[in-house]
């Protein structure tokens, strides 16, 4: 196919949710990948690059998807992708321990005009379950390169990356045996692409569009009906109509064709072990346990945060923050009064308390991506199923919820994984409900200056973020869509040993992330914070910004909290960190040297205290959060009507909570 030259080998990497696709596309890339949109689509795309001897390799990530059959933009994406750009070789990760499963997308990827080669990855995890699995015999059967992998660590790679090159530069030999339709639908399908032969667009394969609109594959169909003469598409429509249940015969097809291949390669054993991943699933997976088992996890994450995060926390503003506070008063004490407020109470005062938050971020996302790595996370979308039900939802819609936990934007995005139109947009609505890493944040740091026990109280304020969640999923679909229910089917991956090269790139991404927002967005609310918390003479109680803040203290009141507390508020829908940052700029901390910790802890009572971390849980989100939430509805009116509902949600949570511990402390 593709002679040695100058231009790299266009690898895309393919493969259903669960396999490790991702783990392998890390490994390959590692730092060298960026990470955007495809084109026209909301749907992330990550690319990368990589060397295997004189050869460079551009690897593309394809969206992860169980079938080619368009009823999703990842679907859609990911066999365009294909169709249309043409990548030298397409490598289809499945996993050797539910291989019968992961056959199906090769067996729609086979029929395509690219070379394909099977990573057959896990296969550690097959032999765990008494698996043996004949690699030569099923790379025969197929017809195509199969690669035995274990890509958590680091096996196969290179095998891999020789038969990409083998492929790419070869492909002569290039064979695939792929499936058929069932054989009383051979005819029919013929007559179809006679239909169409001379009239489908040069990219796409002529028996591909046919067995397609056979199939009943909306895009395909649309795509096709304009180009067909009237008499054609009656032909083609009749067809269709006469044989509606020909969706069967094609996928009938599928599945016999891997059935021969699991009976040709795949020795199974005579009795099902009880493995690992059941063991632990009693437990994970148990209406009861489960959720205790998902709670233990939360409230250790916290307990991490406090053991450990707190302290270090600590040291950093004592350590980083307080010398460089007093480095720079010592530097700017001839200097002008606005330089130096600017400098130490402005851009240290403010992007310093934010960087303190860097070893309890930290914290948070090794778990999440620890959680995410081994496969709790379905665990977790299995067990809240009933309680996404009370929403309307279904367990699906818990896995982008629970990507929230992270960071709210990502969360959002994850709701196209759902089918149902009404079900998408009630996830997209709540979504911001989840306290994301830098809310947690902002809890983590403001609750041991109030508290004696701030992991009970973190956990509570976090379960009554879930609870409100709930609730307002109830009510949003109750009242907004009429109660309408779905079903829930979802596959839970084996159990596996997280990759540490994996979660460190995770966890580096979203570091890096969280630094770059400290070095642009974060600092320039720092900046004008500061100018309008010292404009026009100085005085902060005489300021614009108390002015503007003052305006809203009689809100404040009724929970217990000042203006500056308010205008904090206000600037985290900026970016949620910016409460810290406005709090350490209002507070005057680079002036005074004292913690912020301890001015806020001196200042407001624990009713106060509690109310502002409610109030700040269920506030509105960052605004990021809000731009996502209009890309992903396309509508201002559900975007205005998130922001307001949140709005009126958290004062309303902040004063209740209020006055409710103000009358049980009395």
């Amino acid at each position: 196919m593709m002679a040695q030259e100058s231009r790299p080998i266009r690898v895309a990497l393919a493969g259903q949710p669960n396999v490790g696709k991702s783990t392998v596309f890390n490994l390959l890339t590692g730092l060298r990948q960026h990470v955007g949109n495809w084109p026209g689509k909301t749907v992330e795309q990550r690319a990368g690059t990589c060397h295997y001897q004189e050869w460079t390799f551009d690897v593309v990530d394809l969206p992860g998807t169980y079938s080619l059959s368009a009823n999703s933009p990842e679907e859609l994406i990911a066999r365009e992708y294909i169709i249309k750009e043409k990548p030298d070789v397409v490598v289809a990760i499945v996993n050797a321990a539910t291989l019968e499963r992961s056959l199906y997308l090769v067996a729609e990827l086979l029929p395509l005009p690219v070379p394909v080669i099977v990573g057959l990855n896990m296969v550690d995890v097959a032999e765990q379950q008494g698996l043996e699995i004949e690699t030569h015999v099923l790379e025969a059967a197929l017809g195509v390169p199969v690669v035995p992998m274990v890509a958590t660590k680091g096996q196969g790679m290179q095998e891999l990356l020789a038969r990409i090159q083998e492929v790419a530069c070869d492909g002569a030999k290039y064979a695939p045996n792929a499936p058929d339709i069932r054989a009383d639908h051979k005819d029919i399908l013929k007559h179809i692409e006679t239909l169409i032969n001379e009239h489908v667009p040069p990219e796409y394969p002529k028996m591909w569009v046919a067995l397609k609109i056979l199939e009943g594959d909306k895009q395909i169909t649309e795509m096709m009906r304009p180009r067909l003469p009237p008499e054609a598409w009656d032909g083609v429509y009749g067809i269709i109509k006469q044989h509606e249940d020909a969706c069967v015969a094609v996928a009938s097809g599928r599945y016999a064709w891997i059935g021969r291949m699991i009976r040709a390669a795949v020795v199974r054993p005579k009795v099902g072990p009880i493995t690992l991943t059941d063991r632990l699933d009693r437990w994970a997976t148990h209406p009861l346990w489960g959720l205790l088992v998902l709670a233990s996890i939360l409230g250790l994450t916290f307990w991490l945060t406090y053991a450990v995060g707190a302290p270090l926390q600590e040291l950093m503003d004592t350590y980083v923050v307080g010398i460089l506070s007093n480095l720079a008063t010592q530097a700017l004490a001839t200097a002008p009064n606005w330089i130096a407020g600017l400098i130490i109470d402005g851009i240290i005062g403010g992007v310093g308390g934010v960087l303190t938050f860097f070893p309890i971020l930290l914290i948070f996302f090794v778990v999440l991506g620890i959680l995410e790595d081994v496969g709790y996370m379905a665990r977790a979308a299995f067990v809240m199923d009933r309680f996404m039900h009370l929403m309307g939802l279904h367990g699906k819609s818990f896995l982008p919820l629970f990507l929230g936990f992270g960071c709210n934007v990502p969360s959002i995005m994850g709701a196209r994984v759902i089918e149902s139109e009404r079900a998408r947009l009630l996830t997209i609505l709540v979504a911001p409900l989840v306290p994301c890493a830098a809310r947690m944040a902002v809890i983590a740091f403001l609750a041991p200056a109030f508290f004696a026990a701030p992991t009970i109280v973190s956990w509570g304020v976090l379960t009554l973020n879930l609870v409100v969640l709930v609730l307002s999923g109830l009510v949003i679909n109750r009242v907004v869509f009429k109660g309408e229910h779905m079903a829930f089917i979802m596959e839970l991956p084996l159990y596996h040993l997280p990759n540490g090269r994996t979660i460190t790139l995770i966890i580096w991404q979203r570091l890096l992330s969280f630094l770059h927002k400290a070095g642009t967005i974060i600092l320039a609310v720092s900046v004008i914070v500061w100018a309008l918390s010292t404009l026009p003479s100085g005085d902060i109680e005489s300021s614009y910004m108390a002015g503007f803040g003052r305006l809203l203290e009689p809100v404040g009141r009724l929970m217990g909290l000042d203006w500056r507390m308010m205008v904090a508020l206000l600037t985290s829908f900026i970016a949620k960190e910016n409460t810290i940052a406005t709090l350490s700029v209002l507070f005057g901390v680079g002036e005074s040297g004292t913690g912020l910790a301890a001015i806020l802890s001196s200042t407001f009572t624990p009713a106060a205290a509690l109310a502002f971390l409610v109030t700040q849980m269920l506030f509105i989100p960052c605004v990021a959060t809000v731009g996502v939430i209009k890309q992903e509805t396309n509508s201002w009116r559900w975007t205005v009507f998130n922001v307001v509902f949140l709005l009126v949600l958290s004062l309303l949570g902040g004063t209740l909570t209020y006055q409710i511990a103000t009358l049980l402390g009395q």
